[in-house]
């Protein structure tokens, strides 16, 4: 079993300045995502939708020590806004299957997890 997570980038300002209707929309496609995913042997392990990039916190380290700055870490339009982490011996079912999010407001992106859900191993 092969760990996978599904990185929702989007256009932030769109979801701020959605209507209801596309707000319930949206979420009814995660549903039928969730439903497919479930349906077709793969399975959620974990995931959430991501607070807007302004409330995020950038931590660098620099010569003098560790900085803290208010804001995204890229100044983009797009920004991250959730993700699911998918286990799945099917790369390929899951792709087709993330058309359905695809679908909607924008790409969706896959990567596997190195060393499955809990990062490397050693």
């Amino acid at each position: 079993m092969t760990t996978y997570v599904v990185l929702l980038p989007g256009d932030e300002s769109v979801w701020e300045n959605a209507t209801e209707e596309h707000r319930s929309a949206v979420y009814a496609r995660h549903g039928e995502f969730s439903r497919a995913l479930e349906e077709r042997g793969h399975t959620i392990t974990g995931g959430a939708e991501l607070e807007h990039s302004r409330e995020a916190k950038v931590v660098r380290r620099t010569a003098s020590g560790t900085v803290v700055t208010d804001g995204p870490y890229a100044e983009t339009v797009e920004q991250l806004s959730g993700y699911y982490v998918v286990e799945t011996d099917d790369l390929d079912d899951l792709l087709e299957v993330c058309g359905i999010l695809a679908d909607g407001d924008g790409p969706v992106e896959v990567r596997a997890c190195l060393g499955g859900a809990d990062g490397p191993t050693s």
